[in-house]
């Protein structure tokens, strides 16, 4: 049972492609093919298609048909109808404000499904360039990473040397030994990352399995979220989701009035054609008979006796509408409170990563003064490499916390709707 998963295994990994994309393209390709955006334009789709068919009565329909026959005796009715060659019928709805209703209704509906769409398209640039981030950062981590099993390997063979000269302890060997294999660990680990973030941002693109994003060479676009005192007013104003709840409102109060309405009467537009054949006998059972008849007129109808269902199905909506304002309202608590957290994210997020590069910094004068000490002869070359690998530790605190950073404000865009234009500027 297991020896055929390694040829399917086998045969995925040759099908597997691995792309090189800027963040636009990302985006761009992100905007036509994420899995959410698409089930969201179909959505709108179905949304516009019932539209259509809401306003279907008020369009006319003609149907031919024939009932022809011989008869014998009295032309009695076929299916309601006097026999006849050729028969057109047409109806049409003049009034009916039942169903002016539900079309108005499926036009909200089509409204609100389009925001929908900018909600998907935001979440999807909001994921993708997060995943971007993570993908360029294990990358540059991971170089880091190697640069220190570089350094360390170099100091364990420099300690090596002294003890078999016996001027270091074999303990300080094993000391070393052991800083290279946390080094090489942390280099796989980074490699998984690398492997797994650009396998995601493929998912995320809508991409095979098993393929593969990796980014360009570039460096990622400088990040401005807007002032914090206009952000929660532009987020307010602007948010798609706030505008789909205002848009299933407006549905549902529309809903709610063509139940209402089902108690007014209705005028249809109602006309008919019909070619007779005198071998039906209608001249001998009708004063004059004629070939051509042609019937044009409105038809009125009410309930007399509507029920009490209506009135339920008013009372629901009524009751589904007030559901949505207290979401509206809760939605609106939710975006003020996620954007003022985000915010201190930011600023949490700038502190670490000025902590970081002062750490870096530092790091970086220790090695000019190792080098300068070296050269003079007062410190082994050990020593330098040592330090080396804690600067390149410093590196990748410092990748992090920029990363941190950037994904921070990437939250606030997202949060305040600005994701998408500042993205492809």
């Amino acid at each position: 049972m297991k020896a055929p998963v390694i040829p399917l295994i086998f045969a995925l990994s040759c099908r597997a492609e691995t792309r090189t994309l800027t963040l636009k393209q990302a985006v761009d390709l992100a905007l036509q093919q994420n899995p959410d955006v698409v089930i969201a334009r179909l959505d709108q789709q179905k949304a516009r298609d019932q539209r259509t068919i809401a306003r279907d009565p008020f369009s006319p329909k003609v149907f031919a048909s024939s009932g022809a026959a011989w008869t014998y005796g009295f032309p009695t009715s076929i299916e309601g109808e006097a026999p006849s060659i050729v028969q057109l019928r047409t109806s049409m709805s003049i009034f009916d404000r039942s169903q002016s209703y539900l079309a108005a209704e499926a036009s909200e509906s089509q409204r609100g499904a389009g925001f929908d769409v900018q909600t998907r398209q935001q979440e999807a640039a909001y994921r993708v360039a997060s995943l971007y981030l993570d993908a360029q950062n294990a990358r540059i981590s991971l170089a880091a990473a190697q640069r220190e099993e570089e350094n360390l390997t170099r100091v364990q063979q420099y300690i090596d040397a002294r003890v078999h000269e016996g001027r270091e302890l074999s303990i300080d060997s094993k000391r070393a030994a052991v800083d290279v294999l946390k080094a090489k660990q942390r280099e796989e680990a980074l490699e998984i990352d690398v492997m797994n973030a650009e396998s995601s941002l493929a998912l995320a693109l809508g991409l095979s399995p098993g393929d593969r994003v990796q980014p360009a060479e570039e460096e990622f676009p400088a990040l401005a979220p807007p002032a914090e005192e206009t952000a929660i007013e532009q987020s307010l104003a602007s948010s798609p989701e706030l505008k789909r709840l205002e848009s299933n409102l407006q549905a549902k109060l529309l809903e709610e009035k063509s139940y209402k309405a089902q108690r007014l009467p209705k005028v249809d537009l109602v006309a008919q054609y019909a070619l007779l054949a005198p071998y039906n006998n209608f001249q001998e059972f009708f004063a004059r008979f004629q070939r051509n008849n042609v019937e044009l007129g409105l038809a009125f109808s009410g309930p007399l006796l509507a029920g009490r269902s209506s009135k339920a199905y008013a009372a629901q909506a009524e009751a589904d509408a007030e559901k949505v304002r207290v979401e509206i309202n809760r939605t609106r608590g939710r975006i003020t409170s996620d954007l003022q957290h985000a915010y201190q994210d930011v600023r949490r997020a700038q502190t670490a990563r000025d902590l970081a590069r002062a750490d870096l910094n530092l790091a970086r004068d220790q090695i000019a003064v190792d080098l300068a000490q070296m050269g003079e002869g007062r410190l082994p070359a050990a020593k330098t490499e040592q330090d080396r690998a804690v600067e390149n530790e410093k590196w990748l605190a410092f990748y992090d916390a920029e990363t941190a950073l950037e994904r921070a404000q990437l939250n606030v865009l997202y949060q305040t709707g600005s994701l998408l234009a500042t993205l492809n500027r």
